[in-house]
């Protein structure tokens, strides 16, 4: 495995971490602690040392809850625990935006109980508007509990369709990463991301680096999704216009011999200005197999 330093922050991470946001039941499958276990157990063993999670992932934030059993059994220090904040579960794809200071004062509660952690390494605003972005009694809530130890680390984690604001004044409001949508499929935060992230040094991380399974090859023209995988919601003309690109990429840019996979996620580190991308996963092979890019990932 490979690590980078993530902005400013000191931390540390494996260039490739490990998503969560399918142990809340959105990927179509229902994950047991067991199933949970085995796969942040073959991450560590990869040399994962980074979770990413969020409060809303899942009924009764189902996802913090496991990795917080499975932490709880673990080496806590081996691991960089990153969560967001903002939302609230409803039902499958269905969220309440809470983004006031005394609601996210409350999640910073739930996420610190759920993980069973003291502190939070990487505590993220998520998917907001800018309006609830420029809040300033809100940072400064957070740079308090940050004071009082909850919190080591602040960032933002961009909604898909993007904020220019939100990169530029970041580090205005004491954040220190910015989580970007990016793959092959979607080379936006190269122009609105990357040279404010410079300027700033800000940590990138990338999200969605598969395309949500897309770029791993598996999928065809005319792929069809269960109604409870989220890849269920994905506009029809959109997906086959890219799984048209992902079918030309593999004949034309993917290495003989190189999974796509693995091609695709190292393709959005080249750049050193990406700390590290997240992958998920249903089972402990996808998550050896999404570690072996780092073969193909320069120092």
């Amino acid at each position: 495995m490979r690590f980078r330093t993530l902005g400013k922050t000191g931390l540390r991470p494996s260039v490739i971490g490990l998503g969560t946001w399918q142990f809340g039941g959105e990927w179509g499958v229902n994950f047991t602690q067991a199933q949970a276990d085995a796969m942040l157990d073959a991450a560590a063993a990869s040399g994962i040392n980074f979770i990413d999670t969020a409060e809303c992932y899942g009924p009764d934030q189902l996802s913090e809850k496991l990795v917080g059993d499975y932490l709880s059994r673990r080496d806590r220090s081996k691991w960089i625990v990153a969560t967001k904040f903002g939302h609230h579960f409803n039902s499958f794809l269905n969220r309440t935006d809470d983004f006031s200071v005394d609601g996210v004062r409350a999640q910073l509660e739930a996420s610190l109980e759920a993980l069973r952690v003291e502190t939070i390494d990487l505590y993220q605003f998520h998917s907001g508007s800018d309006e609830l972005f420029q809040n300033e009694k809100l940072w400064a809530m957070l740079a308090e509990q940050k004071r009082a130890g909850k919190i080591r680390h602040l960032g933002v984690s961009i909604l898909q369709k993007g904020s220019e604001l939100q990169a530029r004044d970041a580090a205005k409001f004491g954040a220190e990463s910015l989580q970007v949508f990016y793959n092959q499929l979607d080379r936006r935060p190269e122009q609105l991301y990357f040279p404010t992230a410079r300027e700033h040094q800000l940590g990138i991380i990338g999200r969605v680096p598969l395309a949500s399974g897309l770029l791993t090859g598996k999928y065809k023209p005319g792929a069809r999704f269960a109604e409870n995988d989220v890849r269920s919601r994905l506009d029809a003309e959109k997906l086959k216009r890219d799984l048209a690109e992902v079918a030309r990429l593999e004949k034309e840019e993917v290495p003989p011999g190189i999974p796509m996979a693995n091609w695709a996620v190292a393709w959005c580190l080249r750049d050193p200005v990406v700390t590290t991308v997240v992958c998920g996963g249903k089972n402990p092979e996808q998550i050896r197999t999404n570690a072996q890019a780092v073969e193909l990932v320069a120092a």
